[in-house]
C-alpha cells in the first residue's frame, strides 16, 4: 500500500460501513463505480452490531421466555422454565455474526474495497485512511459520508461501571434484578421491557408527560399499561439529577413534582438520544462542509453537502435516526453520483417501536393532516375482534387510517399491536402509490390474518364496516 504522498485513485469513497454506507457502496458498484469503504469498527455499523439487530434478538428471546412461562392460557403447562443467559447471549451474537458476515460477503462480491480504519479529509478531493499499520492516501471523484451516531452521554451520568449506554445494555454479564432507565423513548422502552420480561424490576424515568412521546397517547398508553402489568414503574414529568454507584449497585436521584426522590438498582441505562459522529479527526471543518449548530451536515434534496461532489446520509443529516432512512438515502446518493435524477422524499418513512405491543406509523398523524389543511376522515378498528389476533392470544391494539374526506386519499396510518412492524409496509406502499380508502377496501385480504384489520379500518372510515356495529 502507498504510505507517502502519492495518491491512489477511486471513483467513490464511502466513510462508514453501516446500513447507509454499505447500501450506498453496493448500489454505486452496481452502477459502475469503483468504491472504497472505510470504517473504524465493523461492517454493518451500529445497527447490525450493537443496535437494531442484537436488541431485536434479545427482545425475541424474551418473548419466547414469556410465552413459555404463560402458556397455560393455551392449555399448555410448562414447568421448570429457566433462562441460561450465556446461551441467550450466544444466540444474539450468532445472529449478529451471520448478518455482518453477509455484509462483508456482499461488499466482496461487488468488488468493493474495504479498509478497516479511519478517514481524514486532506482537501475536497483527497482523504487519508489510516490504522495502526498503514495510512494510504486516496483521490476520489465523489465521497459519501455515512459515519452514523453514538449515544449521548450526560455529564451527570458518565458511562462506566454500573452506568451503561444501550451498547453495554445488550451484553450485561447477567440479567439484572433491577434496572433504572433514564429516557422513555423507543430505545429505553424496548430494552427496559425486554429485561422486564426476563424478570427484572424496571423503573423508567421520563421527562415528558408520557413514554414514547413521539406517538399519540392512545398508542403509547397501551405500552404503558403492559409495562405496569409487568410491575415496571413509570415516572413521567421527572428530571434525573445525579447518580452514585458502588461496586454492586447505582442510586439515582431525580425530581418529580418538585420533590427529590431516589431509586437504587443493579444498573442504570441512559437512553436520551444519539449524537452525530461528525467531530473527531474526520476534518469536515478543514474542507468547509456546512454544518448546523447541532453538529449535523446540511444537505439538499439529493443528499449533496455544500461541496457538490461530497454527500452525507443517515444519522448525521436531518431527520429521524433510522437505519431504513439511511439505506434509502444511500441508494439516492449513489444513483445521483451515477447521473440519475434521484431525489429524497420522506413522506413514507415508517416509524416502528418493538415494544409490547408493537407500535408503527407512516405518513401523517391525524393532527398533522389537519394542520396541513386536509378535511380528515379516520377509520379505527381494534385487534380484539380479529380472528387471527384472538387465535394468537394477543389481541390488544388497533389499526388507525387517516384519509382526506373529500377524495378518500390515504394520508397516514398508525398500528398498535402484534406484528405492527410488518403490517405497516402495506400502508406505506398505499400512501406512496396514492391509494384511497376504497382501494384498500377493495383489496382482498387473506383470511384469517392480521392484515384484515387494515381492510376493516378502511371500511370503518367509509361508513360500512362488516365486522363492527355501525353507530
Amino acid at each position: 500500500m502507498v504510505v507517502g504522498d502519492a495518491s491512489l485513485d477511486i471513483d467513490l469513497l464511502v466513510i462508514g460501513a453501516g446500513p447507509g454506507g454499505y447500501v450506498a457502496a453496493i448500489r454505486a458498484a452496481q452502477l459502475g463505480q469503483s468504491v472504497l469503504v472505510v470504517d473504524k469498527q465493523y461492517t454493518g455499523g451500529v445497527c447490525l452490531n450493537v443496535g437494531c439487530i442484537p436488541s431485536k434478538a434479545l427482545i425475541s428471546a424474551s418473548h419466547q421466555y414469556e410465552s413459555i412461562s404463560h402458556a397455560s392460557s393455551f392449555g399448555i403447562t410448562a414447568s421448570d422454565v429457566k433462562v441460561e443467559w450465556n446461551k441467550v447471549q450466544a444466540f444474539k451474537d450468532g445472529v449478529v455474526k451471520k448478518l455482518t458476515g453477509g455484509v462483508g460477503a456482499l461488499l466482496k462480491a461487488n468488488k468493493i474495497q474495504f479498509f478497516s480504519g479511519e478517514a481524514m479529509f486532506i482537501n475536497e478531493n483527497e482523504a487519508r485512511v489510516f490504522n495502526e499499520q498503514e495510512a494510504p492516501r486516496y483521490r476520489f471523484k465523489h465521497c459519501i459520508i455515512a459515519t452514523g451516531s453514538r449515544p449521548i452521554e450526560l455529564k451527570a451520568f458518565p458511562y462506566g461501571g454500573r452506568i451503561v449506554s444501550s451498547t453495554e445494555a445488550l451484553s450485561l454479564p447477567e440479567i439484572p434484578k433491577s434496572l433504572v432507565v433514564i429516557g422513555g423513548g423507543y430505545i429505553g422502552v424496548e430494552l427496559g421491557q425486554m429485561y422486564a420480561r426476563f424478570g427484572t424490576k424496571v423503573t423508567v424515568i421520563e421527562g415528558s408527560d408520557q413514554i414514547l412521546p413521539g406517538f399519540d397517547n392512545d398508542m403509547s398508553s397501551l405500552v404503558a399499561k403492559k409495562l405496569k402489568a409487568s410491575k415496571t414503574e413509570i415516572v413521567t414529568g421527572a428530571q434525573a439529577k445525579s447518580a452514585t454507584q458502588t461496586e454492586n449497585d447505582v442510586t439515582v436521584t431525580y425530581t418529580v413534582n418538585g420533590e427529590d426522590k431516589q431509586v437504587t438498582a443493579d444498573y442504570l441505562l441512559v437512553t436520551v438520544g444519539r449524537r452525530p459522529n461528525t467531530d473527531g479527526e474526520l476534518g469536515l471543518d478543514m474542507i468547509g462542509v456546512k454544518m448546523t449548530d447541532r453538529g449535523m451536515i446540511e444537505t439538499d434534496h439529493q443528499c449533496r453537502t455544500s461541496i457538490p461532489h461530497i454527500f452525507a446520509i443517515g444519522d448525521i443529516v436531518a431527520g429521524p435516526a433510522l437505519a431504513h432512512k439511511a439505506m434509502y438515502e444511500g441508494r439516492v446518493a449513489a444513483e445521483v453520483i451515477a447521473g440519475q435524477p434521484s431525489t429524497v422524499d420522506y413522506k413514507c418513512i415508517p416509524l416502528v417501536v418493538f415494544s409490547d405491543p408493537e407500535l408503527s406509523s407512516v405518513g401523517y398523524s391525524e393532527k398533522e393532516a389537519k394542520e396541513k389543511g386536509h378535511n380528515v376522515k379516520v377509520g379505527k378498528f381494534p385487534f380484539n375482534i380479529n380472528g387471527r389476533a384472538l387465535s394468537l392470544g394477543v389481541n390488544e391494539g388497533f389499526v388507525k387510517l387517516i384519509a382526506d374526506a373529500d377524495n378518500g386519499l390515504l394520508l397516514g396510518a398508525q398500528i398498535a399491536g402484534i406484528e405492527a412492524s410488518n403490517m405497516i409496509a402495506e400502508l406505506g406502499l398505499a400512501i406512496e402509490m396514492g391509494a384511497t380508502l376504497e382501494d384498500i377496501a377493495l383489496t382482498i385480504h387473506a383470511h384469517p390474518t392480521l392484515g384484515e384489520i387494515v381492510l376493516d379500518a378502511a371500511e370503518m372510515a367509509l361508513g360500512h364496516p362488516i365486522h363492527a356495529i355501525s353507530k
